[in-house]
């Protein structure tokens, strides 16, 4: 993969959650599951009915803000991304690439890095000359 493409992959939304599918509900059963905890257990710990939890989670209700930092604490997840989605909230399973991490991937992010970095330079020349041409021309 190029450096071009890796860094587009980099900027990309999350697969998991994105402003146009995720909802609070999503967000909710993904932490909650991701956790271990089933929807009881949740229930039990908020002091709450569950079919209040199932209505959280099917997004037929929200919970009040002192729920949802509890909500919050409970799942080891920012309350922010747990209302909006914004930011780092739950990270998905490694795979087995991930997993298996050793030093030739090592070897080839170095490299990725290297290529970046003398793009940037390149870039950074590049801007310099615009800049002077600019500050002659005035």
């Amino acid at each position: 993969m190029d450096t071009i493409s890796l860094m587009n992959k980099a900027l990309s939304p999350d697969p998991y959650y994105n402003d146009f599918d995720a909802t609070f509900g999503d967000r909710l059963s993904a932490a909650r599951e991701k956790s271990g905890m089933k929807q009881t257990e949740l229930a039990d710990r908020l002091g709450v009915k569950l079919r209040t939890i199932q209505s959280w989670e099917d997004d037929k209700s929200e919970p009040r803000a002192n729920k949802i930092q509890m909500v919050s604490a409970l799942l080891n997840v920012p309350m922010v991304w747990l209302i909006s989605g914004l930011g780092v909230g739950i990270v998905p399973e490694a795979n087995e690439h991930n997993k298996n991490f050793n030093i030739e991937n090592i070897g080839i992010c170095l490299h990725e890095l290297r290529s970046i970095k003398e793009m940037m330079a390149l870039l950074n020349t590049r801007l310099e000359s615009i800049e002077s041409r600019l500050k002659n021309t005035g």
